[in-house]
Parts: structure tokens; C-alpha cells; sequence
């Protein structure tokens, strides 16, 4: 998902992944489960197979901990922010892990194609000191919007595949 903001002198872009449902959501899908489970686990702790009950708990606390994980990667975001001087790039969950201010005159933008037609160009921001891949988890269609909003702020400094030849 690409969001994109003008404010004075500054653009701001943000991507993140897309993802269906919210934590809350989540919480209510492990509690519509957790009731047909736990009430079958103790039916039959009832009849004396008491060894159900703890991995009834143990195969939900997993699936919590599944639902949860996803959840913390889906809040994965990369922030870039242009304004006259620089080009600031922000990457993490919830707060900025990794940041990079490049400068806005040296900075160009490179673009990889893509290798199967269902698949987005991979694209970076880079200058003499960084390259940086932005929008690596994006689908085709998010990628190629990315990459015309993209173009429209930087100039394209490479368009072609890596050199896989060594020396």
C-alpha cells in the first residue's frame, strides 16, 4: 500500500505491506476458535482423556503466537520523504530502525526489471554513499505505481539487471 502526501516543500511517501485483517481483528478469530476447541478439550478431560486439555492450550498458544508474528511483520514501513536538499529514507516496525538522508542533487534512482511478468521491477535510491532497496514487498501493480511516483522525484540512474559476471 503506497500513500503519498504534499506539504509545502515537502513530499512524503509511505509504503507498507498489505494485510487483511488488524490485531483485533486476529484477536477475535482466536477467540471464535478457542471456544469449539477448549469446549471439546474439556468434554473429553471430562471423560478422563485429560492429556487433550494442554495441547488444546498448547496448538491455540501457537496459533496466537503465529497471529501475532504476522501481525508485527505486517507493520513493517518504509518512509520516504523528499524535500530541496535531501531525500530521507525511514525502514521499520512501528518507529524507524534504519534511516539514510541522501542528497537530493547526487541521488538517482535504479531500477531493476522484472524477471517473470508477474512480478514488480525492484527498485533503489542511491547515491555515491547508499543504496537503498525501497518497496521490495510491494505486488506488481504497487510497485509500477511506485515506481511512476518515484520517477516524478528522481531521475532514473540505472535501468537494467545486475551484472552477474565476476572478474
Amino acid at each position: 500500500m503506497i500513500d503519498h502526501t504534499e506539504q509545502h516543500d515537502t513530499q512524503t511517501i509511505i509504503i507498507k505491506p498489505n494485510h487483511s485483517a488488524t490485531w483485533s481483528t486476529n484477536l477475535w478469530v482466536l477467540i471464535a476458535i478457542s471456544i469449539p476447541s477448549l469446549g471439546a478439550a474439556i468434554g473429553f478431560t471430562a471423560m478422563g482423556a485429560w492429556p487433550i486439555l494442554p495441547l488444546a492450550g498448547m496448538e491455540l498458544a501457537a496459533l496466537a503466537g503465529a497471529l501475532y508474528y504476522v501481525n508485527w511483520k505486517l507493520q513493517y514501513r518504509q518512509i520516504i520523504t523528499f524535500n530541496n536538499e535531501q531525500i530521507r529514507i525511514d525502514k521499520g516496525f512501528y518507529s524507524p530502525r534504519r534511516a539514510w538522508a541522501l542528497p537530493r542533487e547526487e541521488s538517482r534512482l535504479a531500477v531493476i526489471p522484472e524477471d517473470h511478468a508477474w512480478d514488480g521491477p525492484s527498485m533503489a535510491v542511491h547515491s555515491q554513499e547508499h543504496h537503498v532497496i525501497v518497496g521490495e514487498f510491494l505486488n506488481r501493480e504497487e510497485s509500477l505505481a511506485l515506481l511512476a511516483l518515484l520517477r516524478t522525484k528522481l531521475q532514473t540512474g540505472t535501468y537494467s539487471r545486475p551484472d552477474s559476471r565476476r572478474l
